[in-house]
């Protein structure tokens, strides 16, 4: 077996914050790193996050402002040309470099973002899979093209339902990938995943004693769809199908790699392609934006001991910066 990722965990500190899709992560890190620097500390921002690090997806990703980065240091955010590839191992080693490198400069690393399986990597390290077999790969290719990948997701469903519910009908290559394990193994992703060594699991917790880990969760559902139907149209008036026309003149692109599978990305060069209308293209993007804060929230409520903070109330948000801000002069004074 090829070991995909295997680290031992980071033993200095560290806060986290994550949550959904619109639930307001990069607002409570900017305000937390605003009242960190009146007090003369400095904090620098690790992003966790599959979409951020391609340089060109800047509006679709709601990717922080110019602004908000030169107010305060962000990490793995445009770090790859969107026609290469960035893993969950990838993140977790990079990420555990960066908290050592920003803590030598005497500044304090928080890590923040809503990719889940980047979290898993970092937190726990990742287990062995088997490596790629050629010959499976080629036969669920020929398979998709023939059936459809929402049709290889059902097949998927009925092998292996924990990962099924954390991707995406058309997520190709996850779907894939997942098929490949089982077929070539007999033993599912999920139960591989499953089998990873933690470190330093404690008694009714997941988190290792080393990370805060802070969730915001919104409650109410139907808020935060509107939110998220009022960014998307707010990224269609700043000129995100030109920034996709854009990305489309890369002849290197094409609609399987990682990038311009994103949600949002997907379905606007599928429009772009004349495959369907406007209108298609905005109803898809936003049931798939509604499908990943579903899946990322069914990865929080299985993290049992983080601290749940409903982003929507303004008596909550508050206690999170506060719990934040304790949890950081806390981290300080060790």
């Amino acid at each position: 077996m090829q070991t995909e990722l295997h680290i031992q965990p980071e033993h200095s500190p560290v806060l986290c914050i994550v949550g959904p899709t619109g639930s307001g992560k990069t607002h409570l890190a900017m305000m937390l790193a605003e009242q960190a620097q009146s007090r003369g500390q400095a904090l620098e921002i690790i992003s966790m996050d599959s979409a951020l690090v391609y340089r060109g997806l800047d509006i679709g990703s709601a990717k922080p402002t110019i602004a908000e980065r030169a107010a305060v240091p962000h990490h793995l955010i445009d770090i790859l040309d969107p026609t290469e590839s960035y893993s969950a191992a990838r993140f977790a080693n990079d990420a555990k470099k960066l908290c050592t490198t920003i803590r030598e400069r005497g500044n304090i690393p928080i890590i923040v973002g809503g990719t889940m399986l980047y979290w898993r990597a970092w937190a726990f390290g990742l287990s062995s899979l088997p490596p790629a077999n050629p010959e499976i790969r080629a036969r669920l290719d020929e398979e998709g093209k023939q059936f459809g990948w929402p049709a290889m997701h059902q097949k998927l469903s009925l092998i292996d339902p924990i990962t099924a519910q954390r991707l995406e009908p058309n997520d190709s290559q996850r779907v894939q990938r997942a098929l490949e394990v089982y077929e070539a193994t007999g033993k599912s992703m999920s139960a591989w995943l499953a089998d990873t060594p933690i470190e330093d699991g404690r008694e009714g917790s997941d988190i290792p004693s080393w990370i805060t880990l802070v969730s915001l969760e919104p409650s109410d559902r139907a808020k935060l769809h509107g939110l998220l139907e009022k960014r998307f149209d707010q990224m269609l008036k700043q000129g995100f199908i030109e920034e996709v026309e854009g990305l489309r003149q890369n002849p290197g692109l094409h609609a399987d790699l990682p990038a311009i599978r994103s949600v949002g990305y997907r379905q606007a060069w599928e429009y772009l392609e004349g495959k369907i209308t406007l209108e298609e293209m905005r109803y898809k993007a936003l049931a798939a934006t509604r499908q990943l804060g579903k899946r990322q929230l069914t990865w929080l409520r299985a993290i049992a001991g983080r601290k749940v903070f409903d982003s929507f109330s303004p008596i909550e948000l508050a206690s999170a910066l506060a719990f934040c801000q304790d949890t950081l002069q806390d981290l300080k004074q060790r």
